[in-house]
């Protein structure tokens, strides 16, 4: 497994994957040391988050390769559906996945989605319009949900 690091505008990203994909992107709240050198396989998937983060992508085109079970797997497909700038409840994220009852188990699967951005995970909100649950904190998912859309102005309280 390779790592490669990403400052962005919300923290350092830690890109994880090897020839068979990326298996995990998350944000770090610490300023640790971290390397400037990237792997050749995860070069993609920083130069897409670059441009992303610029305002120059709105599609990502990398080979993802998220390890979780069965179920997991087709929330986290289900989210990237999810067009860029828009955004769905839970509720409408669970009909998608076909169970509109699961909803508890979906959002449970959304939040332990392994590659942050990405997969989509940060355009699911509450029914009434409102932020909820997200591991990277609220103040990161309004940041992105109006990159995305900055017609989207959405208030954290």
């Amino acid at each position: 497994m390779e790592t490669a690091f990403l400052k962005t505008p919300l923290g350092i990203a830690s890109i994880e994957g090897d020839e068979k994909g990326i298996t995990h992107i998350s944000i770090l709240d610490d300023q640790q040391l971290i390397s400037d050198e990237v792997p050749l396989n995860l070069r993609d998937c920083v130069l897409q988050l670059q441009e992303y983060f610029a305002g120059e992508r709105q599609e990502f085109d990398l080979k993802l390769n998220p390890q979780g079970t069965k179920f997991q797997q087709k929330v986290w497909k289900t989210l990237q559906e999810i067009p860029y700038g828009k955004t769905i409840s839970y509720m409408e994220l669970s009909s998608k996945v076909g169970d509109i009852k699961a909803i508890r188990a979906v959002a449970a699967a959304n939040g332990k989605n392994p590659i942050w951005v990405v997969i989509p995970c940060h355009r699911v909100i509450g029914s009434d319009g409102s932020l909820t649950g997200y591991a990277g904190g609220l103040w990161r998912k309004k940041h992105l949900i109006e990159l995305e859309n900055p017609s989207n102005q959405i208030s954290l309280f």
